[in-house]
């Protein structure tokens, strides 16, 4: 049950601006708070209409029975060898009929994604975030670099803690040349809202933290700092041959 909270925890960004999933961010924030999971949040979660599937994805190319593994969620919102398993045909018809993208995105959008598919996609988060510049949650409108920018499960070092705001190191999305890009570093401040897990609620100076629109999700070590770099780089790289 490790992987449920730990997905909850990335979740729960998204779904507190209502973005993602069901209306139900008090009872997802309830199931962080006390560090528990069960039959009722695993239900919860597999209304994220974008994550879930990913998930189902990622598990059934790898021979995973629960898509909640904890190893399958930190393939999607960190990145692990697990995404080298899925297949490009499988990827492509994970987008085009699970998610119907053929359907909700023109015929030139469409087209060029097929065209990053082809160079190598993976079913990480951020390929989704950089790959298909429209929101396919609840709201399905166009993404800002700003909105991209939030949506994509950023990294930083804890410059600074201060009661709940903690001050963090972190490099920005930016477009340069037409290209995306990340910025120098900057320090932005963020209010921990998820203040259950010990890796949260007793961070201090040097450690390094997850992000996603605007919450903090968990301090992580620096293996899993290079596997996020890693694949979050790689599909970057993917979408810029296209731009």
């Amino acid at each position: 049950m490790e992987g449920l909270v730990k997905c909850s925890r990335y979740a729960f960004g998204p779904n507190r601006l209502h973005y993602c999933g069901p209306d139900a961010n008090k009872e997802i924030y309830d199931y962080i708070a006390d560090n528990k999971s069960d039959l009722g949040l695993k239900k919860l979660l597999e209304q994220f209409e974008t994550m879930y599937p990913y998930l189902r994805r990622i598990a059934e190319s790898n021979g995973i029975r629960d898509p909640f593994d904890i190893r399958v969620v930190e393939a999607y919102w960190i990145g692990n060898r697990l995404l080298e398993n899925v297949t490009q045909k499988e990827l492509f018809r994970h987008l085009s009929e699970v998610h119907n993208l053929k359907k909700k995105l023109n015929a030139k959008s469409f087209s060029r994604l097929s065209d990053i598919l082809e160079s190598g996609g993976i079913p990480h988060h951020s390929f989704h975030v950089f790959a298909i510049w429209k929101r396919t949650g609840h709201e399905e409108k166009e993404h800002t670099i700003e909105s991209i920018d939030s949506c994509r499960i950023s990294w930083g070092r804890v410059m600074e803690v201060s009661g709940p705001t903690v001050t963090v190191e972190r490099k920005q999305l930016v477009i340069l040349n037409n290209k995306l890009a990340f910025s120098e570093p900057q320090n932005q401040r963020f209010t921990r809202t998820l203040d259950a897990s010990d890796d949260i609620e007793g961070i201090e100076s040097g450690n390094i933290v997850t992000i996603h629109w605007g919450v903090l999700c968990e301090a992580i070590n620096e293996t899993k700092v290079k596997m996020l770099e890693r694949y979050t780089l790689q599909s970057m790289n993917l979408v810029n041959r296209m731009l």
